[in-house]
């Protein structure tokens, strides 16, 4: 029995029947498995190499007793603590289980079949699929040197349009926009579409021209900031990120946020890594560190990259990279092939320990020759 032949299927959306799933990073014990080896590294999700905080690691211990009980659904305390955070009223505030969730929340808000979804070449993949889930028509507009057009996307805005993504810095190419063409570029679009600035790595980010969005929001009424704590903060497993917006924003993204979104060891974890300021500290200056390792260790190789000032950067190697994928894998080394971001000669090496970061750049040196 052929399932496209199920007559059930034709109800389902026509968007979702069209979409390519998501594909995560490959997992260590899934790697390990398949090929029957052990030790290996996983520099494929931009994931903090430090782990968490000890704050944090004490604050879920600490509250695994509650853990038979449903969190708070308002998640009140995180509300207050992100408030005084961006000197802001909680209300401006949307949580989420992961970025990823109040991404998707803006999709199912703001768009809808008729309607258009802009976005860059090489973008984050969840902008596409939600949008597309969404039954949006999809508009992507060239990239410049990988990284976004702002003047090909403004060329690309109609009166359709209903929302406009933007990563800074981009995921998976690292590169970002400076204050001036950001601030720019918000100004010339119009008020009555969406513009959402994903800042999942912000925390990494030491490039003195590189603009903190969230300052912006009392001008642009129509803008929507996104943070997440996978990153910098080392929470990826938790899942829990947030939106910065107008409230009459934020209440239609409530509308639609799941209840009990963000569960109770999330809310612990976020407000406990919120305290740790040095943690922060010791996760950029080893990234750093890691980044020049890296850089120098691809020129060594006489390897090309895409600048990146994020917690990855991009290898260019210049022909398919699925072979040299396949055989890191063999080695032990999990890195990101973006062929699925139509970059088939490119792969996203997160930054790692040093000794992780070295062990890459010597399986690579073994491959590539």
């Amino acid at each position: 029995m052929k399932r496209s032949n199920l007559p059930f299927l034709t109800h389902a959306a026509v968007g979702v029947r069209a979409l390519t799933p998501y594909v995560p990073g490959k997992p260590i014990a899934e790697l390990e498995r398949e090929l029957g080896i052990s030790h290996s590294i996983k520099l494929a999700s931009n994931e903090n190499p430090l782990g968490v905080s000890p704050r944090v690691a004490q604050a879920v211990t600490d509250a695994m007793g509650e853990i038979s009980r449903y969190p708070d659904g308002s998640s009140f305390e995180l509300h207050q603590r992100l408030a005084g955070k961006h000197h802001c009223d909680a209300s401006h505030i949307t949580l989420g289980n992961g970025s990823n969730d109040v991404l998707d929340m803006v999709a199912r808000v703001f768009l809808a079949p008729g309607k258009e979804s802009l976005f860059s070449q090489y973008a984050f993949a969840v902008y596409p699929i939600s949008s597309q889930a969404a039954g949006a028509n999809l508009v992507a507009a060239p990239a410049n040197d990988y990284g976004h057009d702002l003047e090909a996307m403004l060329q690309r805005l109609s009166d359709k349009t209903a929302v406009v993504w933007i990563a800074n810095p981009n995921n998976p190419t690292g590169t970002w926009l400076t204050k001036h063409a950001l601030y720019g570029f918000l100004q010339q679009i119009p008020e009555t579409t969406i513009v959402v600035i994903d800042e999942a790595y912000l925390e990494y980010v030491q490039a003195t021209e590189y603009p903190d969005a969230s300052q912006w929001l009392d001008e642009f009424p129509n803008l929507i900031v996104t943070r997440t704590f996978s990153k910098a903060y080392g929470l990826a497993s938790l899942r829990i990120g947030y939106a910065l917006s107008h409230p009459d924003i934020a209440d239609l993204l409530n509308r639609v946020r799941q209840p009990f979104n963000v569960n109770s060891m999330a809310q612990v974890a976020a407000l406990a890594a919120l305290e740790d300021d040095d943690f922060i500290q010791q996760s950029v200056a080893l990234n750093d560190a890691g980044m020049k390792q890296l850089c120098q260790g691809f020129e060594a190789l006489s390897l090309a990259y895409i600048p990146s000032v994020g917690n990855f950067i991009t290898l260019d190697l210049g022909s398919d990279a699925a072979a040299v994928d396949q055989a890191l894998l063999k080695l032990g080394c999990i890195t990101r092939p973006l062929a699925g971001y139509g970059m088939p000669n490119h792969l996203r090496i997160s930054i790692g320990l040093e000794e992780e970061n070295q062990r890459l750049l010597t399986a690579l040196k073994e491959v590539l020759q």
